[in-house]
């Protein structure tokens, strides 16, 4: 074999080992420790410039999304139930009402890293905010009884939740409206407050209307006679 023969048979040998060496580190269950490594430095930095928001609180009916960035996996999607809690995986159910995301994710960050992680890259974002505040509920004599939803920013009153509830059955007792409120704004104890519907709805006198809070319960009660 002349020398111009072994020159072109090492340049093809050459150009095979390239593209075999090419083809195994663009492997994913072939890489190495350190590209693996690379891989997670690179999607972590994705997130380097994320900064959860520190605004707006969590509410009941929210959608959020979790993601731990050194599980590699997709976003989780997480409902923020009626009670106010979340099922995040691992730890169970964590209670995310009132609190923001910047909040909840340091919570779990620290709940992880104590339990689960060395070290955890923990990314919350809002997917859904739910379109209702809250709800009411009214009972006894109206057309309709059961619960309304508050929507964010409504002023809605007793006597608008009435007339929402279609207005008051043939034996309601107007001047007796109860609403009853579980808690004050400062936590403590029960409120009960009684409304004369007829003064407000028939002369007009909305000054002495009350603005309803999420689960204040309105009772319209009976006459005692009834003609």
């Amino acid at each position: 074999m002349n020398s111009k023969t072994i020159k072109t048979t090492l340049a093809v040998l050459m150009t095979q080992l390239i593209s075999c060496a090419q083809t195994f580190t663009a492997l994913p269950g072939l890489a190495g420790t350190n590209t693996a490594a690379n891989h997670l430095a690179s999607a972590t930095n994705q997130f380097a410039g994320y900064v959860a928001d520190d605004k707006y609180k969590l509410r009941a009916g929210d959608r959020i999304s979790l993601q731990i960035m050194e599980d590699r996996e997709a976003p989780k999607s997480l409902l923020v139930t009626d009670s106010g809690e979340v099922d995040v995986p691992y730890l169970g159910r964590i209670v995310a009402s009132e609190k923001t995301c910047r909040q909840l994710r340091d919570l779990l960050k620290e709940q992880f890293e104590k339990e689960y992680y060395h070290r955890a890259t923990v990314v919350i974002a809002v997917d859904v905010v739910n379109k209702f505040f809250g709800r009411i509920y009214i009972w006894g004599q109206v057309r309709n009884q059961g619960p309304i939803d508050l929507a964010p920013n409504e002023n809605l009153t007793v006597a608008k939740a009435i007339l929402r509830a279609g207005g008051f059955a043939d034996f309601a007792n107007k001047k007796r409206v109860k609403i009853i409120r579980n808690a004050a704004e400062d936590g403590v104890g029960k409120q009960v407050f009684e409304l004369n519907l007829a003064e407000i709805l028939d002369r007009g006198l909305i000054e002495r209307d009350i603005v309803l809070r999420p689960d204040d319960l309105i009772i319209v009660p009976s006459r005692l006679v009834n003609f």
